[in-house]
């Protein structure tokens, strides 16, 4: 692997993992919020996390 990619690589775990804190940290305050929707919010965070491991998978292999 060469400079660029390693460097494009490490960018693209630093963001995956910036996304799903964001991810995670947002569901928390919505679920604290409002309790009754947890159900709905819990599902709607794991889906938008499965699509951005996706994308950082992808990326990671262009890199």
């Amino acid at each position: 692997m060469t400079i660029p990619g390693i460097i494009g690589a490490g960018l693209v775990v630093i963001g995956a993992g910036l996304g799903l804190g964001k991810i995670g940290g947002s569901a928390m305050d919505a679920i604290a919020r409002q309790p009754e929707a947890a159900g709905k919010i819990q599902t709607a965070m794991i889906i938008i996390a499965a699509l951005l491991e996706g994308v950082a998978f992808a990326a990671l292999f262009a890199a």
